[in-house]
């Protein structure tokens, strides 16, 4: 069983090098990026420390307040949302005057990383495209990344990608239903966790490795809180 405290120190290392990684990347654009990137490499490294976690957490929080307002929103889509709200649970886990509130800023991030799973699902089951694989053929066959010639290539094994397609909304949809069991939910935190790794592998999209797996231990705290008393 981990305890509350455990879960949000993991989770705080793993975010940290998620914000450090993120802050590398700002510190390569303009003036005003460098600069808050360089703040937000500073503020990362005490987050990760362990060190005054509540005003790390404060900062960044800030931070991503002015370049939401800079770029107009999420430039970087869900995976700068997720950031945004794993960073301000843990803020309010700290910042809650009980026991009782804790567990309710870290209750809301545990929903709302299953929901997100459990979305991307349902999105994905009521789009025609994604229930006969045209959705994959067209990622692998268009994608605006810059992949090479063996990955744009899967695109022209369309019977695969079928299934592959079902297995993402099935696993997607059923994630939910991991909570309930343990070992069950290692498995599929595994699982997920490698989709991510293969999403930042073939797509460089790394962010999305990262920040997902920064709430897991939050969730793995959650199931053994809420297990027992269903």
């Amino acid at each position: 069983m981990m305890s509350l405290e455990l879960a949000v120190r993991i989770s705080e290392i793993i975010l940290a090098f998620n914000f450090a990684l993120q802050s590398l990347e700002h510190m390569h654009g303009l003036r005003p990026e460098k600069t808050i990137g360089l703040i937000n490499l500073a503020l990362s490294l005490l987050l990760f420390s362990g060190h005054l976690a509540i005003f790390a957490e404060a900062g960044l929080l800030f931070s991503a307040g002015i370049l939401l307002r800079r770029f107009q929103g999420p430039y970087n889509g869900g995976s700068d949302a997720m950031s945004m709200l794993v960073l301000l649970c843990l803020f309010l886990a700290h910042l809650a005057p009980s026991r009782f509130w804790q567990e309710i800023a870290l209750g809301y991030l545990a929903f709302q990383l299953i929901f997100s799973y459990f979305q991307s699902g349902y999105i994905k089951l009521i789009n025609a495209e994604w229930r006969n694989g045209q959705a994959l053929q067209d990622v692998f066959a268009i994608t605006a990344y810059p992949v090479s010639g063996h990955v744009r290539s899967l695109s022209t094994y369309p019977r695969l990608l079928f299934v592959m397609s079902w297995v993402v909304i099935l696993f997607e949809l059923i994630f939910p239903l991991a909570l309930f069991n343990q070992s069950a939910l290692m498995v599929a935190l595994c699982i997920a966790a490698t989709f991510h790794f293969a999403n930042a592998w073939l797509f460089g999209l790394n962010r999305f490795f990262w920040i997902w797996p920064a709430a897991y231990p939050v969730l793995w705290w959650f199931q053994s809180r809420v297990v027992p008393a269903i």
